[in-house]
């Protein structure tokens, strides 16, 4: 049997499509945990337990649990930074006016556009499922702010694309 053949089989495809959909699982998972621990003053020690409660709650059966762990404890040690990034990439738009669900879509796109692994999450993937996130959360136009200000990053970082 040939590697192509393998890689390319009906079970294996199904298996990427399942992974897919539990990192998207995932990551709104972890908006919707940024989203209470920003709404309730980003008490110290809060975001973990509405993390473990929202996995409980919203995840049963989710594959790769350290994931969500690593995807809002990374958001929340780096959020001085990127938040100060968000600032200067959207300057018309102090966070405090930005819709608490669309910043912390912004700060989950940034932070997997600037701190993880490329190979495991790709900066397009990081930004497509930050839209698409924004989109199912919070609406058509909100999908294009963020779609803006991850592409705005995006281009300073990568000037030659």
């Amino acid at each position: 049997m040939h590697l192509r053949g393998v890689l390319a089989s009906p079970a294996n495809y199904k298996l990427k499509i399942q992974g897919m959909a539990s990192r998207h699982l995932s990551r709104s998972i972890v908006m919707q945990s940024l989203y209470e621990w920003d709404f309730y003053g980003k008490k110290e020690g809060f975001l973990e337990k509405v993390v473990e409660r929202n996995i409980r709650d919203f995840g049963p059966g989710l594959e790769d649990l350290d994931f969500v762990r690593k995807l809002s404890s990374g958001v929340q040690s780096h959020i001085a930074d990127i938040d100060n990034i968000i600032e200067k990439a959207a300057p018309e738009w102090p966070m405090s006016q930005i819709p608490i669900i669309d910043r912390n879509v912004l700060r989950i796109g940034l932070y997997e556009l600037l701190y993880s692994n490329k190979e495991e999450v790709p900066p397009k993937v990081a930004i497509n499922e930050a839209i698409e996130l924004a989109k199912n959360f919070s609406g058509q136009i909100s999908g294009k702010f963020v779609n803006g200000v991850l592409g705005t990053v995006y281009k300073q970082l990568n000037p030659q694309t």
